[in-house]
């Protein structure tokens, strides 16, 4: 069943990447992109529903930051000091 649930995630979340939503969309769509991937992942190691949501907001958290970051062209670079700054990618 684990097997199947998550071809099913990989099958749709392959087929939705094709898409080329705005950059508002684009952030929502890497959220819950991120989501579900939290949400295979917890289920793929039979993880506890605490552990569970912990993977999903975590996940949710990644995939926000990661498909902003892919919109902007921009990243955040440590530069050392315990501070961080813009770049492009």
């Amino acid at each position: 069943m684990k097997i199947q649930l998550s071809a099913t995630l990989l099958a749709a979340a392959l087929a939705l990447a094709a898409c080329q939503p705005t950059p508002q969309g684009q952030t929502a769509l890497g959220a819950a992109f991120g989501a579900a991937g939290g949400f295979a992942l917890s289920e793929l190691v039979d993880a506890n529903p605490e552990w569970t949501a912990v993977a999903v907001l975590g996940g949710a958290a990644a995939g926000a930051v990661v498909a902003q970051n892919q919109a902007t062209r921009e990243c955040a670079y440590a530069d050392g000091r315990g501070g961080y700054y813009v770049a492009r990618c």
